[in-house]
């Protein structure tokens, strides 16, 4: 049970108790700072949480170019943002995938830097449905720096050692980025494009 979860509870049971204590003794001076910390700790608790626990589906996220397919897809691909194209500091990295396809997607971006960065919205993997695929990707560099968005396919230990990497790196603070050899052989490439930044996303995540 989370800390912002125990605040909320001790506040309700503050504010229980100031108004058993009205009830039983109408003349007793606890009532008012036992419910005005109550209220405090249900604000205070209730905002925390939020702020910690906000879906990740609702974050914004900028669109780039598209590139149409046409035909069978016969494989997985990126269709947006496209091959040199000048991108924001998060964008929406959308593609498709054939309809047998049933392993998960990860992106992966690879700044100046020749390390990998993988990236995930809530739900760790790429979002799939009806075809299609997509993930928040958030870049972090100067302007006009490039960088590879390397698409693999995984396995279930490939997709456990992501998910795994990305909670220590949000437990810690720390992004220090996989070096080549330290990428899980169930990690199959399948796309990359080179994009660049638009804007300074240094400082921005």
């Amino acid at each position: 049970m989370s800390a912002e979860i125990i605040i909320i509870i001790i506040g309700a049971l503050f504010i229980l108790l100031a108004i058993v204590d009205a009830i039983k003794f109408k003349n007793s001076s606890l009532r008012i700072p036992l419910g005005l910390l109550g209220i405090i700790l249900l604000i205070y608790g209730g905002y925390s949480y939020e702020a910690i626990n906000l879906p990740g589906q609702i974050e914004k996220a900028e669109l780039g170019n598209k590139r149409q397919i046409e035909g069978p897809i016969e494989n997985v691909q990126v269709i947006s943002p496209i091959e040199n194209d000048s991108v924001a500091c998060r964008i929406l990295t959308k593609g498709v995938y054939p309809d047998s396809h049933d392993k998960d997607i990860w992106v992966l971006l690879k700044p100046s830097d020749d390390k990998y960065y993988p990236q995930s919205d809530h739900t760790n993997t790429s979002f799939k449905r009806n075809g299609e695929w997509q993930v928040i990707t958030r870049f972090g560099g100067d302007k006009g720096e490039s960088f590879d968005i390397v698409v693999y396919e995984t396995d279930s230990i490939a997709t456990k050692y992501f998910s795994s990497i990305i909670e220590k790196w949000k437990e810690t603070n720390s992004y220090p980025g996989l070096e080549p050899e330290m990428l899980p052989g169930g990690a199959v490439e399948v796309d990359r494009i080179i994009v660049s930044l638009k804007e300074s996303c240094r400082g921005v995540f």
